[in-house]
C-alpha cells in the first residue's frame, strides 16, 4: 500500500517572497514600491535612517543612524561610504562610524570648509533622511584579544575611529593599559568632552590627555603640537606600546617620524590625502571608453578631481586612496601616483583616480 502524503502549504511569507520575486527583474522597481510602505525596504541595497542628532562638540554632529538588513555591519575603527543627496545630486563620502551597536551607527561629523556633504549633514540633514552605505572596509581595528599597553594619538576628527574603539574597549572592562593623547584647538572643539571624563574616571587604566594648541589649558599657555611633544616623558613605557595614530595627514606623518623604532606596533590612518607631489605642467586627452566622450584634463590634478570639474561624477568615497571606490580600468596610457610620483603604463591595470593624474593620453574605462 502506497502511503499519501499531505499537500504541503505554502506559508504566507513564501507566497509573499514569491510575488516579490515577480518584480525582481528590476530590483529598483521592488526598492521603488517597498520604500514608500518602510523607507528601509529594499531587495538588496544597505540603507541608513536617520534617527537622531546631537551635538558632540561646537562645531560638530553626531548622527545616529539605523541600518537596514542588507548592511553587512562595520567593525569599530573601519569607515563606510555614506550616500547623500545634495541639490538633486548624488555624492559619496567615507567617515569612519564613532559607535558600533547592533543595527546602529553612529556617525560625527565636523563641517569643512567648501565640503557639500558635510555642510548637509551638519546643517540640514533631519531626521528620517535616508542615505546609502557602503561596505566597511579598514584595517586599524581591534585585535581579537586585546593585550599590553595602548597608546592613542588623536587631532581633529581623527578622534572618532579611536572612540569607537574606546567604546568597545569600556563595554569589555578596559581590559588593557591605555593612554589617549588628543589634540585640538579649543577646548569646545573636543568632541565627547564629558564621555572622555567619565571613561577616565571609571577605569584606572585609562588616562586622558588633552592638548590645546589654540587655547590656554591654564597650566601656562598652548600645549605643543605632536612634533614638539616628549611622549616619554608623559607615557609610561612607551617602548611596550602599540600605538594607533588618527588625523590629518601632516599630523599622522608626525606621530610616525616621531615614534619610529621607539615603540612595539604603530598603526596610523590620515583623514585628508597627502600634499600632492609636483607634477608636469600641461594637459592631456582623456578618453572614456563607456561613455564615448574624449576630455583634455591638467596634468597636474589628481583623475577624480579633474573630471568632476568638467561636469563627471564618477563613484568615489575617501578620496584618498583606501576604499577604492573610485577604482576603474586603464586601457593603455601613463599614470602618475600624485603622493609618490611613481608612473604606472602597464596596460589594462586599476586605477584610483582620487590619488592619480594623467602622465600621458589615458584611455579609462568610464
Amino acid at each position: 500500500m502506497t502511503a499519501v502524503l499531505p499537500r504541503r502549504t505554502a506559508s504566507p511569507f513564501s507566497r509573499v517572497l514569491r510575488a516579490a520575486s515577480a518584480l525582481v527583474v528590476q530590483p529598483a522597481v521592488f526598492d521603488f514600491w517597498a520604500t514608500r510602505v518602510n523607507p528601509l525596504w529594499t531587495w538588496e541595497r544597505p540603507l541608513a535612517r536617520l534617527r537622531e542628532r546631537r551635538q558632540a562638540a561646537a562645531d560638530a554632529v553626531t548622527l545616529v543612524l539605523q541600518t537596514n538588513r542588507h548592511f553587512a555591519g562595520v567593525r569599530p575603527g573601519q569607515h563606510v561610504n555614506l550616500g547623500v543627496e545634495v541639490d538633486g545630486a548624488r555624492l559619496s563620502r567615507s567617515y569612519s562610524p564613532s559607535a558600533v551597536a547592533g543595527d546602529r551607527i553612529e556617525i560625527t561629523v565636523r563641517e569643512v570648509a567648501g565640503g557639500r556633504v558635510s555642510r548637509h549633514l551638519c546643517r540640514d540633514a533631519r531626521v528620517g533622511e535616508v542615505f546609502d552605505l557602503g561596505a566597511a572596509f579598514g584595517e586599524m581595528t581591534l585585535p581579537p584579544v586585546v593585550q599590553g599597553r595602548w597608546l592613542f594619538l588623536a587631532a581633529g576628527s581623527g578622534i572618532t575611529p579611536l572612540m569607537a574603539m574606546l567604546r568597545q574597549l569600556d563595554a569589555a572592562g578596559m581590559p588593557v593599559q591605555m593612554d589617549l593623547m588628543y589634540w585640538a584647538r579649543t577646548r569646545a572643539q573636543v568632541c565627547f568632552a564629558d564621555e572622555l571624563q567619565a571613561l577616565a574616571a571609571r577605569h584606572a587604566g585609562f588616562r586622558l590627555h588633552l592638548a590645546l594648541t589654540g587655547q590656554d589649558d591654564g597650566r601656562g599657555g598652548l600645549a605643543p603640537r605632536i612634533g614638539q611633544t616628549d611622549l616619554a616623558t608623559r607615557v609610561p613605557q612607551l617602548a611596550q606600546c602599540q600605538v594607533y595614530a588618527c588625523g590629518p595627514h601632516g599630523f599622522v606623518q608626525a606621530a610616525r617620524q616621531a615614534l619610529q623604532g621607539r615603540v612595539a606596533r604603530f598603526d596610523a590612518e590620515a583623514f585628508t590625502p597627502p600634499q600632492a607631489q609636483p607634477g608636469q605642467a600641461g594637459t592631456a586627452e582623456v578618453t572614456l571608453s563607456r561613455s564615448r566622450r574624449t576630455l583634455t584634463v591638467p596634468r597636474d590634478r589628481p583623475l577624480l578631481q579633474a573630471l568632476e570639474e568638467q561636469g563627471l561624477r564618477p563613484a568615489s568615497g575617501c578620496r584618498m586612496g583606501i576604499c577604492n571606490t573610485c577604482a576603474c580600468g586603464k586601457r593603455q596610457g601613463i599614470t602618475r601616483d600624485i603622493q609618490t610620483n611613481a608612473r604606472s603604463a602597464e596596460p589594462d591595470a586599476t586605477v584610483r583616480i582620487c590619488i592619480n593624474a594623467a602622465a600621458s593620453d589615458l584611455t579609462l574605462d568610464l
